[in-house]
């Protein structure tokens, strides 16, 4: 069945939304609100349907070139105009928070401030992660999944990549191609780290473990890229990626990165944030918004490589991190004798480490995407701290916590999204709880 719709907003996703005939809802992707679209029922349920657009009748004003050259669904917002993004994304956390978060939408409205824009939309991404797998000749192909699928995209550029790393996927396919040849090494991933600020290029190439040529990884890498490091982090495929070792091929064996007045040292298996200029607007509206001061008591929970933990420190506050991940662990205590503080590093589990530690004046929390276990949302109320400072990268996790939250004796104050990630649904918010 095809049918001329208009669309009237974006979903928190790939799809444009809007209305048939008949009244239900039809989510499509690749629009644009204030498109008029010819589009295509494919999926059909009970409350809405799922289509495609068959053809472009109307375009809206705010639609705009995209300058993507893959179809890999990364970029899913490309083609929308950078402010209605922004909108939307504002919008979205407006939404979780007055449906999951048991807000009243009046409320919501005025708790979520005005969305901080990147300042760059694109050629902001620090890291860039790309899928190696072998054709059906045998012969290896570098590129991106598309989204929701385990179809290779073979990727040439990434225009979202910092300007040193954009060329970097046509680059490494060929270099590896050579490298790899007919023999199995079991590589599945290549990442690939740049930083403006110190201009450290690390290339990581996540293998099983195995046989590998790493004299010849090194020379041909070396040569065609110049990194300044090169590192083979050997790994289980899969979503978990059990890392079972990191050896370091040529340079320093770690991707360095300065933010926010400190020096960070990342190895390749350690998270960091990927636009390196909205995590420093994330730092700064976290110490604004806790009001610490020098000799104040802190917990960093999720601490990662420190990336509140170290720039707290430096200003004189008393820091205890907890660190899950091993290698975010080691780094973070390097990192903390790197920028010359003192910080407690405690690797363990968030939520059995935190009740072993003294009542804090403020805590940051920055947990994955999953959000907070329920386990960890007591420990925070046991442990009772006067301000709560809570990153999230996802509305919808962030939501329901900041219900169980308020359920548990905090108020939530303020929310303010943060765009980490432009041309795409993605959006990050720094909130804050009082203690009632």
């Amino acid at each position: 069945m095809e049918e001329a719709i208009t669309i009237e907003r974006l979903s928190y996703g790939p799809d444009g939304v809007g209305h048939l005939a008949s009244g239900k809802t039809i989510f499509v992707p690749g629009t644009v609100p204030g498109d008029v679209v010819l589009t295509k029922v494919v999926e059909e349920k009970s409350s809405y349907a799922r289509g495609t657009m068959v053809e472009l009748l109307e375009p809206s004003c705010d639609r705009v070139s995209n300058p993507c050259p893959n179809p890999c669904g990364g970029c899913s917002w490309a083609h929308v105009a950078y402010p209605v993004q922004l909108a939307f994304k504002r919008a979205a956390l407006v939404d979780a928070l007055a449906k999951a978060g048991n807000t009243k939408r009046e409320d919501a409205e005025v708790l979520v401030g005005s969305i901080c824009p990147s300042p760059q939309e694109w050629g902001y991404r620090n890291k860039i992660e790309l899928a190696a797998q072998k054709d059906a000749r045998g012969q290896l192909q570098i590129g991106y999944y598309q989204e929701g699928t385990n179809n290779l995209v073979v990727a040439k550029e990434c225009p979202v990549a910092q300007a040193a790393m954009q060329s970097m996927p046509k680059a490494l396919a060929g270099a590896l191609r050579y490298l790899v040849g007919q023999q199995d090494v079991g590589l599945f991933r290549v990442g690939v780290r740049s930083s403006k600020n110190t201009r450290s290029l690390e290339v990581a190439l996540w293998t099983t473990p195995g046989p590998f040529p790493r004299a010849a990884a090194k020379k041909l890498l070396t040569s065609a890229h110049k990194p300044t490091s090169i590192v083979r982090v050997m790994a289980d495929e899969g979503a978990a990626r059990k890392v079972k070792k990191v050896e370091v091929l040529s340079g320093k064996g770690y991707w360095e990165e300065e933010l926010a007045d400190c020096r960070f040292l990342v190895s390749a298996p350690s998270f960091f944030q990927v636009n390196t200029a909205q995590a420093e607007t994330m730092i700064d509206l976290v110490k604004q918004g806790l009001g610490v001061s020098e000799g104040d008591y802190l917990i960093d929970l999720y601490a990662g490589c420190g990336t509140f933990s170290i720039p707290f420190a430096k200003e004189g506050i008393d820091v205890s991190a907890v660190e899950y991940a091993g290698s975010s662990v080691r780094d973070l205590r390097r990192n903390a004798e790197r920028n010359n503080v003192d910080i407690e590093v405690i690797g363990g589990d968030a939520a059995r480490e935190l009740p072993l530690l003294d009542q804090p004046d403020s805590l940051v929390v920055d947990p994955p995407r999953s959000g907070l276990s329920k386990e960890a949302i007591q420990a925070i109320a046991e442990v009772a701290p006067r301000r709560l400072a809570y990153v999230s990268c996802d509305p919808q996790t962030w939501a329901r916590d900041v219900a169980r939250l308020q359920a548990k004796g905090f108020r939530l104050t303020q929310a303010t999204p943060v765009d980490l990630f432009p041309q795409t649904y993605h959006v990050e918010t720094v909130s804050f709880f009082d203690r009632n």
